[in-house]
């Protein structure tokens, strides 16, 4: 990867720039203390990840969905005897999740001011638009992208069309994110480059087996993007 390649580099959005899978963490945990009259917690935690793994494919991510599937689980786990409150406890732990202030993860702001001139920097994240508008306007970094995009599902055929959007090919493109499964693997198999940059939590549906590539770069934060980017 040289820097007279590459003409566009994608952040994706939550864990990679701001945290936000532990908040969703915290809800699961409450999530198993409200249906411990019914089940243990792993019983509990299990329950809801496969009721948000078959809610996906019609539901989305986001809160939405989440909050959906925290009513159908406590249902389902209670045979049907939560009473309304129960239910609209249920209901404030889903919303809890909803604007929470933006917490960046140390540097971000940084790395963007002195990428932000070099080489133009998009913002690629999938849920729920209303959602993702609102956590991009709060974070502060709108000004730094060129372009945001929020998509319904991160897939070859969605950054596809970012590309064609961006007017350049796979190849002068680079993707940086914290989830293997959809930052990195997709846009490797368009023929991009990727940063990896792990995160220490990271959602069971969003886990997968990881591979070494020619293209893949691994950072242990985002303060290496720019060196990887040979623009440092």
């Amino acid at each position: 990867m040289t820097n007279n390649t590459i003409k566009a580099v994608a952040f994706d959005a939550d864990d990679t720039l701001w945290v936000n899978e532990n908040h969703y963490r915290n809800a699961e945990n409450k999530f198993a203390q409200k249906m411990a009259a019914f089940c243990d917690n792993k019983t509990a935690i299990n329950a809801l990840l496969e009721r948000e793994r078959k809610n996906l494919p019609l539901l989305g991510y986001g809160s939405k969905p989440f909050i959906i599937s925290l009513v159908e689980c406590g249902i389902e786990l209670s045979k049907g005897t939560l009473t309304n409150n129960q239910i609209l406890e249920l209901i404030q732990i889903g919303k809890d999740t909803i604007g929470n202030k933006i917490e960046l993860y140390p540097n971000v702001e940084n790395v963007l001011e002195q990428l932000h001139p070099n080489i133009p920097l998009v913002l690629a994240t999938k849920g729920d638009l209303k959602e993702q508008e609102s956590k991009v306007k709060r974070s502060g970094l709108d000004k730094y992208f060129c372009h945001i995009e929020i998509m319904s599902e991160k897939n070859q055929e969605s950054y596809t069309k970012l590309i064609d959007r961006l007017g350049i090919t796979p190849d002068n493109f680079v993707m940086v994110g914290n989830s293997f499964k959809s930052d990195i693997l997709p846009v490797l198999e368009l023929g991009g480059h990727a940063i990896y940059i792990p995160s220490e939590i990271i959602w069971a549906h969003e886990v997968t087996q990881e591979i070494e590539h020619p293209r893949l770069y691994k950072a242990n934060n985002i303060e290496s993007v720019p060196t990887l980017l040979k623009l440092k």
